[in-house]
């Protein structure tokens, strides 16, 4: 029997490229070699695909701060041939046929639909969400409106858009209170994300915002525990048992989740009731339906004091590092990692025949 290709594309251009790069080792280690061949895709910081037939891809492996993308691969475009899906080497012309994409991209250009439309185009499948809601989970602002209407609850925030909207800090905080997050709205791993005690943190925050994006969040704080829950497949979603992080900095940054290496205590699964547990896989589950996710998401929540759950953010393509919450609550549900992979695959596939 015909082994299926896996095209697993990692890196990008956004700001969680290095992050991209850790995930794609330990699922690369994963994938089983009996069932699925392997062309490993890497995208460097200015949007160049190359191939790596050795799976040589990275240098500085062991520094989280300082792994990158080897120059080492051939330059490789996709494209739809006559015969379907295929990645041309530039140099010598050689031809991959592709049957699934797996893309660990997160960001900008990789989560956010791009990619899931250029995969549309190139009638691939495509492991997780497809292109209406990667990009609708990637926009903070509408992810909150969509559940919002849908009665679940989310933080209550202000909408500012570059050459638009003029901050008015005093109106902000007396509709919100202090302290105050300031967030892109189409970034992850907590990218641009800054915390604000004053109005001239506030100011500050706005204008660091606004580096990575031209809409941004301003929302109050919710004082709770972070409790996150990750979801599984497509007809019948699977919510693991949840599992909370607990910060030992002021809050979860991307130094706090990447680089330092006691920025949080990970817990799985998280030490909840029966009923909340219960309660917060129903909400993540009814949310993954409502945002028409597939495949895959983490779904972010804090539990306030009087039990009630305030959806934080979804994020379609998780983190799969070796501390990642993804798959570390999915081991505590009795899925292992490399079952976890093989099901992710199973999953576009079966997408893929009905498509």
């Amino acid at each position: 029997m015909a082994k299926t290709v896996v095209c697993l594309v990692c890196g990008g251009q956004s700001a969680e490229h290095e992050v991209s790069l850790q995930s794609a080792k330990n699922v690369l280690d994963a994938m089983d070699r009996s069932k699925y061949d392997i062309v490993l895709v890497g995208i460097d910081k200015s949007g160049v695909w190359r191939v790596y037939s050795d799976y040589q891809f990275t240098v500085n492996s062991d520094d989280p701060a300082k792994i990158a993308l080897s120059k080492s691969g051939d330059i490789a475009f996709p494209m739809l041939s006559g015969s379907g899906p295929v990645l041309v080497e530039v140099a010598s012309g050689r031809q991959h046929s592709i049957d699934v994409m797996f893309p660990i991209l997160h960001g900008t250009n990789g989560e956010d639909g791009a990619f899931q439309g250029l995969c549309q185009m190139l009638n691939c499948t495509c492991v997780g969400c497809g292109l209406s809601s990667s990009a609708n989970c990637m926009d903070k602002d509408l992810t909150k409106q969509l559940l919002s209407a849908n009665g679940i609850r989310v933080a209550r925030g202000v909408v500012l858009r570059l050459g638009l909207d003029k901050l008015d800090s005093e109106g902000v905080i007396s509709k919100l209170g202090l302290p105050l997050f300031v967030k892109p709205a189409r970034t992850g791993s907590s990218v641009g994300v800054s915390k604000a005690h004053d109005v001239a943190e506030l100011e500050a925050a706005v204008e660091e915002a606004f580096k990575y994006d031209t809409k941004l969040l301003i929302e109050e704080c919710i004082v709770g525990r972070e409790i996150e829950c990750a979801v599984l497949g497509t007809r019948e979603p699977f919510a693991a048992l949840p599992g909370e992080v607990k910060p030992t900095v002021e809050f979860y940054s991307y130094d706090a989740k990447y680089i330092l290496e006691n920025g949080a205590l990970l817990e799985a699964p998280a030490a909840l009731s029966k009923q909340e547990q219960d309660q917060v896989r129903e909400i993540a589950v009814r949310a993954y339906k409502v945002m028409e996710c597939a495949g895959m998401s983490r779904i972010d929540f804090f539990l306030c004091p009087d039990g009630t759950w305030v959806l934080n953010e979804i994020n379609t393509i998780p983190g799969f590092t070796k501390i990642s919450m993804y798959p570390r609550m999915m081991k505590t549900s009795g899925i292992t990692y490399s079952e976890l992979i093989d099901r992710l695959l199973q999953d576009a596939i079966e997408r893929g025949k009905t498509a």
